[in-house]
């Protein structure tokens, strides 16, 4: 019986299940999202309706197509699918436009290219990559080999051969990603369907490297459920080294640190990021420098960037503006097309507004009455840092798509956002055309297909937080009993500064915020759950 409570060394198992009584059950109950989600039980009518209460929930053991086997089979089709979509560009014959005619534009293959790797250039030490580390020496492990077969082989498409092989290298990272979310979530396999099923998945898995990243997250969120926060630091580290965003993850560790007074793992964990991302950084760094800091300047140097929350209030189709000359066009909000005009102050007014968001965050995770999940935290925190960045590119979702599963697994709100990033989708590449001079839509409609998607997001986000505030929506919670993602905070009781700070509170706020609390409450109690 103690060997279902606990995982290796001892450590305890957080998928496995419990009775009333607190003893071990011999099977784990799977949950079943036609019982829980509001869009599967009415979606489920059509096959005879939700799983009834008298139904096996936890399966039959001889059964070979098991919840796990079918997502992952599943998975294998959509990015078989991608692949297809993808097709029309592969050989790099982009004649007329016809990556953004057939919407199958990607950054791998026209940036074996641009960043010399056709003419065997070592990334950052030959030619400044603008990438982090991590993603430039994967491109150049698969590039140059290319390149050096292409010597003996002049009939090569270069080009082809290196999309060819790192699209599968970041297929099996995707495959990988949606396999530790399986094993995160071992009794709620259907979840990851959610990750499978994405339509932005499919149109974007090989845009760009963000697969890399997205795998590395995703093992230092099983490392640190594990209780392995020296493992978990250098996944982490590993995943800034490949792309910037996993570095934000380390505010909710914080956070939930501080709040359960459980320090010691959280602070091992980022010290050993901190160390991998140094050790994978140094020989860049200390042998060419200024290849290795492209990335940096770059992301300084660049103005606002299209989709953007900037990018709407700059080209917002009803003007608000005070220097408009009679007989010009002019579109946007003052305030937005004075910060557009101003690089340093748009950075400075980007960052501060993430900081802002992020700060609200930790308070909301500070008075919840129960501590939040770290998945709720992480996605709160890549949300808002995508809701208030001056970039936004198209394979960005792709970041927050296991984020979104982990945090908050129902279809409803998640199939708006990925309805508006698919929206988002296409009218970026219409909006490409339109600025080849390919008249596709007015430009208006991009604007609002931006501002779309930034709302869909938003209203996700909201969802999440209304998670936390009101638990009972927390399906995961419901089934686990505690954060299955928790690691070291799992079990944890919260600090006494906690309710301590709650009086502080109190005092000075009156009644202010526990009528606050009951308004979400009974707004929760009387809203659909989406």
């Amino acid at each position: 019986m103690a060997a279902a409570q606990t995982g290796s060394g001892g450590r305890a198992d957080p998928d496995a299940p419990r009775t009333p009584g607190g003893t071990s059950s011999p099977i784990a109950a799977v949950a079943s999202p036609s019982r829980e989600d509001g869009v599967v039980s009415g979606l489920s009518e059509a096959v005879g309706g939700p799983l009834g209460d008298h139904a096996a929930s936890g399966g039959r053991p001889d059964r070979w197509w098991t919840p796990v086997r079918i997502v992952m089979a599943l998975a294998l089709v959509v990015f078989a699918l991608h692949w297809l979509q993808k097709s029309p560009c592969q050989d790099g014959a982009w004649a007329d436009f016809e990556q953004y005619k057939r919407f199958c534009y990607t950054d791998v293959l026209a940036l074996y290219y641009a960043e010399n790797l056709d003419d065997g250039a070592v990334p950052y030490i030959d030619h400044p990559v603008e990438y982090p580390v991590l993603t430039g020496f994967l491109m150049g492990l698969i590039g140059l080999p290319v390149h050096a077969i292409a010597q003996d082989r002049p009939d090569l498409n270069q080009g082809q051969a290196f999309y060819t092989i790192t699209a599968l290298v970041l297929m099996a990272f995707g495959l990988a990603a949606i396999a530790v979310t399986l094993a995160l979530r071992r009794r709620r396999p259907w979840d990851a369907l959610l990750f499978v099923l994405a339509p932005a998945l499919v149109v974007t898995a090989t845009v760009n490297w963000d697969l890399l990243a997205v795998a590395l997250t995703a093992f230092y969120f099983l490392a640190w459920s594990r209780q392995r926060p020296v493992l978990a630091g250098v996944m982490l580290g590993l995943a800034v080294a490949a792309k910037f965003y996993p570095l934000f993850l380390a505010g909710p560790l914080i956070v939930l640190a501080i709040r359960s007074g459980r320090v010691r793992a959280a602070a091992t964990t980022i010290g050993t990021a901190a160390a991998t991302w140094a050790a994978v950084n140094a020989y860049p760094f200390l042998v060419a420098r200024d290849g290795w800091s492209r990335f940096f300047v770059l992301s300084s140097e660049r103005p606002v960037d299209w989709g953007t929350f900037w990018y709407i209030g700059k080209e917002w189709p009803f003007p608000l503006r005070s220097d408009c000359v009679e007989g010009q066009e002019c579109l946007g909000l003052q305030p937005f097309v004075d910060l557009a005009r101003h690089t340093d102050s748009l950075n400075t007014v980007s960052y501060v507004l993430f900081g802002l968001c992020c700060a609200a965050i930790a308070i909301i995770a500070w008075l919840a009455p129960r501590r939040p999940r770290l998945a709720q935290l992480s996605f709160l925190v890549v949300a808002a840092f995508l809701l208030t960045s001056k970039v936004w590119s198209q394979q960005f979702v792709l970041w927050l798509i296991p984020l979104a599963v982990l945090a908050r697994p129902r279809w409803g709100a998640f199939l708006v956002w990925q309805a508006a990033e698919i929206a988002y989708f296409l009218g970026f590449y219409a909006h490409l055309l339109n600025l080849q001079g390919v008249s596709v839509m007015p430009e208006s409609i991009y604007v609002y297909i931006s501002a779309g998607r930034w709302w869909a997001l938003l209203l996700l986000a909201i969802f999440v937080v209304r998670d936390v505030l009101v638990p009972r929506h927390d399906l995961v919670w419901a089934t686990y009993g505690d954060d299955p993602d928790g690691g070291a905070f799992a079990g944890a009781r919260d600090g006494w500064w906690i309710d301590a700070s709650r009086v502080w509170l109190h005092e000075r706020l009156g009644d202010g915020v526990a009528r606050l609390r009951g308004a979400v409450d009974r707004t929760s109690a009387g809203a659909p759950v989406a």
